[in-house]
């Protein structure tokens, strides 16, 4: 075994050994993976077929929306940059919240970004297996089983092949989306299909304006809309196994606002311009509504494939970051152990085998009782993946205080307008929350979140009282 080796935490042969305090990760993902793993992450289900119900609810205002909803978490990735370019370390939302706001804070937070990403991971995979019907009459729990098993090997393979896995998924969400937005450019300049003659920029306008549903309509949309977002700040668990982190994370990181004015501000224009918003109903896809109306039906099947490889990245993602998570809760005395653990190829075998099987059952009782209960859990992933966004926006506050009184070092790629920007965009997020309780088909999110909170405190009480030397339980 080389020095090298033992200060990673490996062992030949593949077997997982300690890892000391250091991260022990292998810098396997390069820009152009890095890259396309932050334009996936603002590309799922959320888009694909949650706007459908939105656009329901506000019509072309939604686009609007999603505009300043993009901002925000413009806002909230340079927060998270800030931050990356200061210290980056893969597990970063739990390490900064334990750095700047205490050991409590870095244990609810690990823990509450691992079940976002267990229960998105349940919720995608048993999505997966649904959509592989369109095709073929076979098992749900089948296919379920087969991507969880394919999905969980790339991942213990190497971080490379995870990074490859995520590249070609968001290839083929941001083809599908470039596509459209061509072939809707092209009815609307030429005039060919079935919409040909009735597309028109003022279809945005023309049925009952800009804010047919009023601006409480626009209002309600905003959780489906932040919805739509999760996943973003994923490319920070990436940090840690980035060939160069310094210059490849701040490139994906600005290139936010190009991302959402494309694929979702733009997609939207377009398909809101060559289809009238009344024909778009909750629970169809828009993409797939927007090529029936065109005559279009091969559309439906290639948006069932799109759709498809969207809930395959979200369970692959899923996978990766639930691993992360655990070892940096365990490498400070906040989690089990063993999963402190690494592979020969630097990967944190116990911790992702661990939500793997988690996921697995979860899919097994989605199956079995598809109801209310299960519901309850899902809803969690909504108000569990903002409380990271409230994190990452908290530590920035509190790092770019610390750091200009020279207690910390400057960052070198600093927030515009922060701490500004990083106040605005809590009060959007609290604006969210407050739509959420006020809208009852979001409100069962919140009934979730005292009963999680409950069970870290208790939990963080235990481990306290049975490690009262452990430092990790004392503030820094």
């Amino acid at each position: 075994m080389t020095s090298a080796q033992v200060d990673n935490g490996q062992a030949d042969g593949g077997e997982a050994v300690d890892a000391p305090a250091g991260e022990g990760y292998q810098r396997g993902l390069g820009a152009r993976q890095i890259q396309m793993i932050a334009i996936g992450g603002a590309i799922g289900t959320g888009l694909f077929l949650g706007a459908g119900k939105a656009i329901d609810r506000a019509g072309p205002s939604l686009i609007l929306a999603y505009a300043i909803a993009g901002l925000v978490i413009f806002f909230i990735m340079r927060a998270l940059g800030e931050l990356l370019m200061y210290r980056p370390v893969s597990g970063s939302f739990s390490e900064y919240a334990r750095e700047f706001l205490g050991p409590f804070f870095g244990f609810v937070t690990g823990w509450t970004y691992w079940l976002f990403w267990v229960v998105t991971g349940i919720t995608e995979v048993t999505a997966a297996a649904t959509y592989m019907t369109y095709w073929w009459d076979i098992p749900q729990w089948l296919s379920a089983l087969v991507f969880t098993i394919i999905l969980y090997g790339a991942n213990l393979i190497s971080v490379k092949l995870f990074g490859e896995l995520e590249f070609w998924f968001s290839m083929v969400k941001v083809t599908a989306i470039v596509g459209m937005i061509l072939i809707c450019a092209g009815v609307l300049t030429i005039g060919f299909s079935d919409a040909g003659d009735t597309a028109t920029v003022a279809n945005l306008w023309n049925d009952g304006g800009f804010f047919p549903e009023g601006i409480g309509g626009t209002l309600m949309t905003l959780q489906i809309v932040m919805f739509a977002f999760l996943a973003v700040e994923l490319v920070g668990v990436t940090a840690g196994e980035s060939k160069d982190p310094k210059t490849v994370l701040p490139k994906a990181i600005n290139t936010v606002p190009w991302r959402i004015a494309v694929f979702y501000v733009g997609a939207l224009i377009m398909i809101l311009s060559v289809v009238p918003w009344s024909t778009f109903k909750p629970g169809v896809s828009p993409f797939v509504a927007a090529f029936e109306e065109m005559g279009l039906g091969i559309g439906a099947a290639i948006v069932n494939f799109v759709v498809l490889t969207a809930a395959l990245s979200s369970c692959n993602s899923g996978m990766y970051s639930t691993g992360r998570m655990l070892r940096d809760l365990a490498l400070n005395g906040q989690g089990p152990k063993a999963f402190t653990k690494l592979t020969r190829n630097g990967l944190p075998l116990a911790g992702t085998t661990f939500s793997a099987a988690l996921m697995l059952v979860g899919v097994w009782i989605n199956y079995q009782w598809p109801g209310e209960a299960f519901n309850y859990v899902v809803s969690f992933a909504t108000i569990s993946g903002m409380w990271a966004w409230i994190m990452i926006l908290i530590c920035q506050i509190r790092f770019r205080a610390k750091a200009d009184r020279g207690e910390l070092p400057q960052s070198t790629f600093k927030a515009p307008g922060a701490p500004f920007s990083s106040w605005f965009a809590l009060a959007f997020i609290g604006l969210v929350i407050v739509m959420m309780a006020i809208d009852e088909d979001a409100r069962i999110s919140l009934y979730c979140a005292p009963l999680w909170g409950l069970i870290l405190g208790v939990s963080y009480l235990v481990l306290k009282a049975r490690n009262p030397d452990n430092t990790a339980f004392a503030k820094r």
